[in-house]
This record gives C-alpha cells, structure tokens and sequence, in this order.
C-alpha cells in the first residue's frame, strides 16, 4: 500500500454522534446566553472538538503554512505580474514584511513557509519541499508529470504528519503568480463549471487582462472535453494543477489521517482541498473554510459543498490572510466557550431566559 493510499485508508467520516458532541452541545446549552444563540461559533467550535476528539478542543499552537510554487502559465500572461514576484514574495515573508507575517505577529501564529516548486536559487528560511523549478504551462499540455503530482501529494502528507505533532490548528496560505488560472481551471474541470464563471482577476487584471485569461483557460480545457469529467482526480491535478496546490491536497489529506483540523484561506487553496476531497470525500468533514474569496470561482465550490465560510470580508490577497483571521475568530469562540458562566454559577434561571427569548 502507498503511503497515499495508507494516509486515505485512515480518514473515516466524522461521526456526529458521540460522547464529545453530546459533551459539547451540553456545555453550549449550559452558558448563560440564549440557546443558539453564538450562531457558527457554535458548530465550529463543535467540528474542532470533533475533529481532535476532546470535549475541550485547543487552538493554542497555531500555524499557517504557506505553500509556494512558479507556474508555466504565466508566458500566457494571464496574470498582471511577472513569475519573479513568487520568489521576491518568498524573500518578503521571511523577512516578516508580508500582510500574512503582520496578522500571525499580532495573532500568535507561527508562519512557516514552504517551497514547492518556485524557481531560482534555494531561500535561507524557506522549507525545501520543491518538485522541480515551475510547472509546465497546461495550455500546452500536462502542468506536471504524473510522478511530480504524485510527489507533490507525498510531500504534503509528510508535511501534515510532522505539523500534527507541534500544532493544534493549521491554516493553509499560498504564493504563486498565475496560480489563480491553475485553481481556476481545476474548479471547472471538478464541477463542470464554465471558466467564464471560474476565472478571476486575480492578482488585479484588468478587464482585457480578465477577458485573455478567460480564454485561455477555456483553450486549455477544450484540449480535453468531456473526458475531464470521468479522469481520476491526481490526472485532473497533474494536467492542470500546480506544485503547491497539490502539495496543500496532500497536506490537507495528512491532516485529516492524523486529526489536525486545517483552516481553508481563499480561491486558491480551496482548489487544493477540492482535489483532495475528488480524491477522498471523507476529508471534507476535518476542514473550516476561513473566508470567501472576492474570485468569482469560490462560491461554487463552496456551495458545491453545502459549506459557509467564517468571514467574507472581499479579501482576494492570499497568502493565508483569510485564513489567520478566521483562527483569531475560532480563538474568540473557543475563549468563550471556556469562561462563560453556566446558569448555575451565575444564578441565573435557564427556563427564564429562554421564556423571555421567546417572548
């Protein structure tokens, strides 16, 4: 059995019914406030201690990854910056001068940063996970090799095991000009969705820019046609897909095998998770999606899922931005949670205030 298949072979369905869940909707029914009335606070902080397996779930030891990757794409210029923005973004993050390393300062969130595939000399700072230089451009054919996607998903997995093992919580977050295409060309292909309503601006094309990029993901796909639709899931991801999205598929895999609850950022890594959830479907219940996109192809995928994000603030930044901000919200409830009075300690009658609740 293949590391993949043995990291699948682990995932199990969420079971709704347990001790944990019955212990938790007890201690959300206990505090003084009306019943429901925290709104998703509520069920995420249910999920989180669901997916650890402990009525008292921890967010203490948080992190975001950030994966990174150079994509072929961008010779198609479908994107308003050169390749060489992924690596000079690189060097930004481990300087600590990027929006993401700001929010996880003031959050108490490690950042690690984590090369794909990005291309130029190695980074001091950076995880070296690289698959190879930048992908291929998917207009032309495969964005990688089969054995480089497959890699991509390995690397991932192992990345997923080693953070299980120092962090409660782990968003996920990208860097990677012209990645946008890639997520885009993936969402169409794994739910049949036009690229006129997948593609995006981006990193802020313009309206000429957004119509070429619209066709040439539209181009790339039609090399295919229907046959999308019945591939297997890793030969979508190898013809399409790019170093870092298939390395957050597998991390977001690995996570779910080892029960670390992993924060969904934007478009991007959404893409990632919906390859993963095309390759196990059980993966689906050990995600939170942090925020949605202001790039039109998030929603679809989200409701494809029957999932709501926990901000929707416009953002399209990337880099785990969203993500950090939802894990700040998580905190918040999960502080709550914890230190509200019970109606017993406060005195307070819970009969009474659900009387006045429904008046």
């Amino acid at each position: 059995m293949s590391r993949v298949e043995e990291t699948i072979a682990r995932i199990s369905p969420l079971e709704s019914a347990t001790t944990v869940t019955e212990a938790v909707l007890a201690r959300w029914d206990s505090l003084t406030k009306p019943r429901g009335s925290l709104g998703r606070l509520e069920t995420e902080i249910l999920r989180l201690a669901q997916i650890q397996a402990k009525p008292n779930p921890s967010l203490d030891r948080a992190a975001i990854y950030v994966f990174c990757g150079d994509h072929g794409i961008t010779k198609e210029n479908v994107s308003a910056y050169p390749q060489a923005v992924t690596r000079e973004m690189m060097k930004n993050f481990v300087a600590g001068g990027a929006a993401i390393n700001v929010l996880c300062r003031n959050a108490a969130i490690d950042t690690v940063i984590v090369d794909a595939g990005v291309c130029g000399p190695k980074i001091p700072g950076v995880l070296d996970r690289r698959i190879a230089e930048g992908t291929g451009s998917f207009l032309e054919g495969p964005a990688m090799k089969d054995v480089q996607a497959y890699a991509a998903l390995e690397a991932g997995i192992a990345l997923a095991g080693d953070a299980a093992a120092s962090f409660d919580v782990v968003g996920l977050g990208e860097m990677g000009i012209g990645n946008s295409a890639s997520a885009s060309a993936l969402v169409s292909a794994f739910l049949a969705v036009p690229a006129a309503d997948s593609v995006g601006r981006g990193a802020g094309l313009d309206d000429a820019g957004l119509n070429h990029k619209k066709r040439v993901v539209s181009q790339a796909l039609s090399r295919y046609g229907d046959e999308l639709g019945s591939m297997d899931p890793m030969e979508v991801l190898a013809l399409l897909g790019g170093f870092e999205i298939a390395m957050m598929a597998g991390f977001t895999l690995g996570a779910a095998a080892n029960r670390l609850p992993v924060v969904i950022d934007g478009f991007i890594c959404t893409a990632g998770f919906l390859a993963a959830q095309k390759i196990c479907p059980n993966v689906a219940d050990y995600v939170l999606f942090g925020h949605q996109s202001a790039e039109p192809g998030h929603l679809p995928v989200l409701e494809a899922l029957g999932r709501k994000p926990l901000l929707n603030l416009g953002l399209r930044l990337g880099e785990g931005t969203g993500a950090a901000m939802a894990i700040s919200v998580l905190r918040s409830g999960l502080q709550l949670y914890r230190e509200m009075a019970t109606f017993t300690e406060a005195s307070v009658s819970d009969k009474q205030l659900h009387s006045e609740e429904v008046k």
